[in-house]
């Protein structure tokens, strides 16, 4: 089941942390070639453009790291076409308000590459684009933090679930949309405005979950030593 940021921050103020799974779910959909990709994106649940930025997150990955999400993979790997997947590598999910945002901004893309192709690209039988969407898992540790200079302590012993939890998932969660660290410490003091400050720079998406983890742990590192 899926919980918000409200529960995250746990009972009587203490921050709940919480794991989680991104569970794939087949969707039935798919593209051999870019015409076909754009015209599944235009009504696939947001549920799957969400997995194809960030469930390779979670997953053992042995693509070329240059490219973050799951088309612009496909568009290098699966059409050969590298101008193509240039352009979709740079769409950087945290720069938007929602997913229809990063839907739309996908679709412009590949619009713009068909219209200046004078083919259509197409991939081979056996190397079509499927549709996924996600579900996410969640999971109570029962590991509660009462103070937050206990983060600085606990951060680096989180599991990177976790991490994709708490920092990730969180930013599509009402009431906040931020993730659950500053959610947590907002309310608490205008003295961890420097933290929250801090916390807001780090961009998630142009790494992995274990890179991530180190920015975070430094971060509460040094504000608190």
């Amino acid at each position: 089941m899926n919980m918000n940021s409200e529960y995250a921050s746990g009972d009587g103020g203490a921050f709940a942390v919480m794991d989680c799974a991104l569970a794939a779910i087949a969707t039935g959909r798919e593209a051999q070639n870019l015409r076909e990709l754009r015209d599944q994106l235009q009504t696939i649940h947001p549920g799957s453009i969400y997995y194809h930025f960030w469930g390779g997150l979670l997953r053992p990955r042995f693509d070329d790291p240059e490219y973050h999400n799951d088309f612009a993979i496909w568009a290098i790997n699966g059409l050969r076409d590298a101008r193509l997947a240039e352009k979709l590598a740079v769409i950087d999910p945290c720069g938007y308000s929602d997913l229809e945002e990063i839907r739309q901004d996908l679709i412009d893309v590949i619009e713009e590459r068909l219209d200046e192709s004078e083919m259509v690209p197409w991939a081979k039988a056996d190397d079509k684009f499927y549709f996924v969407r996600s579900q996410i898992v969640v999971f109570d540790t029962q590991k509660r933090i009462e103070a937050p200079r206990e983060l600085a302590d606990t951060l680096p012993k989180m599991s990177l679930s976790s991490i994709f939890y708490h920092f990730i998932d969180a930013r599509r969660r009402e009431p906040f949309g931020v993730d659950d660290f500053r959610a947590w410490l907002q309310p608490k003091s205008k003295d961890y405005e420097p933290l929250i400050r801090r916390l807001r720079l780090i961009d998630p998406f142009f790494g992995n979950l274990a890179e991530l983890r180190q920015q975070l742990s430094k971060v509460f590192h040094e504000y608190y030593r």
